[in-house]
């Protein structure tokens, strides 16, 4: 099943060097993810956009393979110590 991924217009508005197509890569080669304890589901991840950036995102998951990120930006320390980038398994 193909994976739909609308891109809030905010993320545009607060980031204009971030496209949609940008933040839906970010989702699509997503290198770290976790659940938030939300409702509904919220899901935070790190990944890599179109031109290799690292993105973090927050994603609501709609339903089954569909998603609309409301946040998309350079990741920051908060997200990768929130995901456990630098932590030893």
């Amino acid at each position: 099943m193909e994976l739909t991924i609308t891109v809030h217009p905010r993320v545009a508005q607060k980031r204009p060097e971030i496209s949609d197509a940008d933040a839906a890569a970010a989702v699509r080669q997503a290198i770290r993810t976790r659940p938030r304890a939300t409702e509904p589901r919220q899901w935070a991840g790190i990944g890599l956009d179109l031109r290799g950036r690292l993105l973090e995102f927050v994603a609501v998951e709609l339903a089954e393979d569909r998603w609309l990120v409301y946040h998309a930006a350079t990741a920051t320390a908060k997200m990768q110590r929130e995901l456990g980038f630098g932590e030893r398994r």
